[in-house]
């Protein structure tokens, strides 16, 4: 009667070949599109506090009045009225108003820094939750094919404990039956592997080549961060929550330029005309702007009262919301912890135990088929749910980072 091989469960190791994720994050932050465009947004929204709190162009009108025919210089030095000259003339805007639009700007390009560290963090947490979810697919695809084998020389001795009368046949149909259901498991894993390669490879810019290598040790360590920790890191470091709070500065300037607009603009102008023969004349000029339709300024001050308020409330929501994603995430890295310690340390040594002693007690025949089967079963979930709650950890622990814009310790 053949002897089972015990295949106990080590992960897929191409650590010779595999890329560490630092490195790929450093790849991803040059390369990838996404960051590159938030860069160039905000690069763009620097320029514009200079254009916004600089004077309006002057304008330079030449010109000249003729008397006795509509040809240039027409009477000039005879007639009073003849001339040609030039002006020119400066639009200036109540004092103040420059200034507010150049803060303005400032506030919307701030927004867009945080903005673009925000796009930083999105990018580097879908890169790590990938790398993750590709690693436990390597480790899903290796240890089904290893249950695959352990389950085969099982189906092996049970065919032989038939063949003389000493199995029922619905022993080799069960484990005939999660022999099959491996294989399903397989192709999912193997899915999952070809997908995750692809999404990293599109995070990174690269061909789609289909051969990202993760290394062997994917171990979490422990989370010593606080839940405190992370919700006072997110209040001074979140970019999400920053760009809000800039936008709530930026609304409220808005607010105060709108006030401004009830003040008139002014157009200065000044000229020189000459006359031929007669004395040069000059010209200077004040041109005022009256606010005469105030309802117009009234209702562009309640809007931006009404958009300053939006910003403040989505400042707050955004609060919210990161405050109610940390403490989930929280909760899910934390719980994760705790059950890989319980099942590395407890659940799968005595399950691999209590497989190796009915093991032997079914090839005596001093225990039944199903007993032996459900050891098995037990050593696969807790094997497979071990790793899952590894990848839990790491994922987890990658959206705290992006929520929170430090490092997770």
């Amino acid at each position: 009667m053949p002897r089972i091989r015990y295949l106990w469960i080590v992960a897929l190791g191409l650590t010779a070949q595999a890329q560490p994720l630092p490195e790929l994050v450093e790849e991803a932050l040059r390369n990838n599109r996404e960051i590159l465009a938030a860069q160039k947004k905000y690069e763009a929204a620097r320029q514009r506090p200079a254009q916004q709190s600089s004077l309006p162009d002057p304008t330079v009108s030449l010109g000249y009045t003729s008397n006795g025919g509509p040809y240039p210089v027409a009477g000039l030095g005879r007639d009073l009225t003849s001339n040609i000259g030039i002006a020119v003339s400066q639009e200036v805007p109540f004092p103040g108003k420059r200034q507010l639009r150049g803060e303005i700007a400032s506030k919307e390009a701030s927004a867009e820094f945080e903005q673009y560290l925000a796009v930083r963090l999105n990018v580097i947490a879908r890169l790590k939750q990938a790398y993750h979810e590709l690693h436990h697919a390597n480790v899903g695809v290796t240890f089904v094919k290893q249950y695959q084998e352990l389950l085969r020389n099982i189906l092996q001795i049970s065919e032989a404990r038939y063949a003389v009368g000493r199995a029922a046949q619905q022993d080799i149909f069960k484990a005939q039956t999660q022999f099959s259901i491996f294989q399903t498991q397989l192709l999912r894993y193997q899915q999952e592997q070809s997908s995750k390669q692809i999404e990293i490879d599109a995070l990174l810019n690269r061909a789609q080549s289909g051969v990202i290598e993760v290394p062997e040790d994917m171990a979490p360590g422990d989370l010593t961060s606080t839940l405190e920790d992370l919700l006072a890191d997110a209040r001074s470091h979140s970019p999400a929550l920053e760009r809000e709070q800039k936008m709530v500065q930026r609304n409220q300037l808005a607010v105060n330029l709108a006030r401004k607009d009830f003040y008139p603009d002014y157009t200065l102008s000044g000229g020189y005309f000459n006359q031929g023969g007669m004395p040069p004349m000059w010209q200077f000029r004040v041109d005022v702007k009256i606010p005469t339709w105030l309802g117009k300024q009234r209702a562009a001050l309640t809007e931006q009262a009404f958009t300053a308020n939006e910003a403040r409330h989505n400042y707050e929501a955004a609060d919210v919301s990161i405050e109610a994603q940390i403490r989930n995430q929280f909760t899910v890295a934390s719980t994760a912890r705790k059950l890989i310690d319980l099942y590395q340390k407890a659940a799968i040594p005595q399950a691999q135990l209590a497989l190796e002693s009915s093991m032997a007690s079914y090839e005596t025949g001093t225990l039944d088929f199903l007993a032996l089967f459900s050891n098995f079963m037990s050593v696969v979930d807790y094997q497979l749910m071990y790793h899952e709650e590894i990848m839990q950890f790491h994922v987890a622990v990658a959206k705290l980072e992006e929520l929170t814009g430090t490092e997770v310790k």
